[in-house]
């Protein structure tokens, strides 16, 4: 098992649970905590210097800001300055995101080794990803369908259009009459409906104001 751990989280009540709950699971005494990604990375960097370095790091991805100022704003941040030095310590990000659009990333671009998703059973899922990532397998919380970021659906232009029209407020009819005003075409209100209504389907949205909250979460208009 993980002989030295480093935790990067902002909250010390999590802190205490996930060190509380690595003790008692696998009596792993030397893990290290920080509030603040660039004490962690000092830290990070002053054990690696001294050839004693970091077996796992455990990081949130959002640090609320603070009187203190600060380089590294974000995990992401942490994670890209301890790869840089270390690119083989195993990594598991510990979050509240559970979007497989944002998750996907961090695997594929980040290269993590797990990702917990906070929740009620985070601290048993963060002992299992260990488990899992010490012997060289990534772990991803059962509740995350990774494979769903594989399947994003796109949007043209005229979709997008469409919708930042419904997110401005305008009806059916009164986009309909901007289209055939602007002399764009499919123009109709029918048209139009079924592109809605099609969206609804692909993103999973009950109404307009769901799908369009969807897609801002997305980042997508």
């Amino acid at each position: 098992m993980f002989k030295k751990i480093l935790l990067a989280e902002d909250f010390q009540d999590t802190n205490k649970g996930i060190v509380d709950a690595l003790e008692n699971r696998f009596q792993i005494e030397n893990i290290q905590e920080e509030l603040y990604c660039d004490k962690a990375f000092n830290r990070f960097k002053v054990a690696h210097a001294q050839g004693e370095p970091y077996d796992l790091l455990i990081t949130d991805l959002s640090f609320k800001e603070s009187h203190v100022e600060r380089r590294l704003t974000s995990g992401k941040e942490l994670i890209q300055a301890v790869r840089s030095i270390d690119p083989d310590i195993k990594i598991i990000v510990n979050s509240m995101i559970d979007n497989p659009i944002e998750i996907n990333p961090l695997f594929t671009e980040f290269k993590i080794n797990g990702y917990v998703c906070k929740g009620r059973n985070s601290l048993n899922e963060l002992i299992m990803a260990m488990e899992e990532v010490r012997q060289n397998r990534t772990f991803v919380s059962p509740q995350i369908n990774l494979n769903s970021a594989n399947n994003v659906i796109e949007m043209d232009k005229y979709d997008i259009m469409i919708l930042k029209d419904l997110a401005d407020g305008l009806t059916k009819k009164e986009i309909s009459k901007r289209l055939k005003k602007n002399k764009i075409s499919p123009n109709s209100e029918s048209t139009i409906d079924k592109k809605i209504s099609r969206l609804f389907d692909e993103f999973g949205a009950k109404n307009t104001h769901h799908l369009i909250a969807k897609l801002i979460k997305q980042g997508r208009i």
